[in-house]
């Protein structure tokens, strides 16, 4: 479990227990616009995620963790998750929420991408992490970029949102750059 420990943080299986702070997040409308949702999360939906979050990542093709701090009082402060796994490909998504404001802008998200890197490069022996950022998000751009992703792509007026069409950018990471820099 060292393998899922950073500098600040621990990422941990999802556990009941989150079911709240999960519901709160996931409904927090202010964070719709960063991702693909348009409608809330029943209790009972979020329920039956977290009761089939313990199955395999090449059962499931994703595999969620909280991100806990590490201090004596570990509190979950967000989610990163891999997603869209493509065994074949040895590929996935990465997504990533830090739900608590006042945790923002103090290297959590950082600190979790940079443990999540680690595992699947290491652990699940992924060739390729990808994500999609929003071009507004200034913040998740920042932190993919500091994180090595490099920027292939723009969708040009990709997602609409209230007020305008918004570009997202699509990011990757390969292994061989990871191993390059960490190793």
């Amino acid at each position: 479990m060292s393998s899922l420990i950073g500098n600040n943080i621990r990422l941990r299986a999802p556990e009941p227990e989150d079911l709240e702070i999960l519901y709160s997040w996931e409904n927090n409308d202010e964070l719709w616009h960063h991702g693909q949702t348009l409608k809330p999360f029943s209790k009972d939906v979020l329920r039956k995620y977290l009761d089939t979050a313990h199955l395999d990542i090449f059962e499931n093709k994703q595999v969620r963790f909280t991100i806990e701090t590490l201090a004596v009082t570990a509190l979950p402060i967000g989610f990163i998750d891999l997603f869209d796994f493509d065994p074949q490909h040895q590929r996935a998504g990465v997504g990533i929420l830090i739900g608590e404001k006042d945790k923002h802008n103090k290297g959590f998200g950082k600190d979790a991408l940079a443990t999540l890197c680690k595992y699947a490069f290491t652990t699940l022996l992924l060739n390729q992490l990808y994500c999609s950022v929003l071009s507004i998000n200034t913040n998740s751009l920042r932190l993919f970029t500091s994180a090595g992703f490099l920027k292939t792509g723009i969708r040009k007026e990709w997602i609409r949102t209230q007020s305008a069409w918004e570009d997202e950018v699509f990011f990757q990471l390969l292994r061989s750059e990871w191993l390059s820099r960490n190793v």
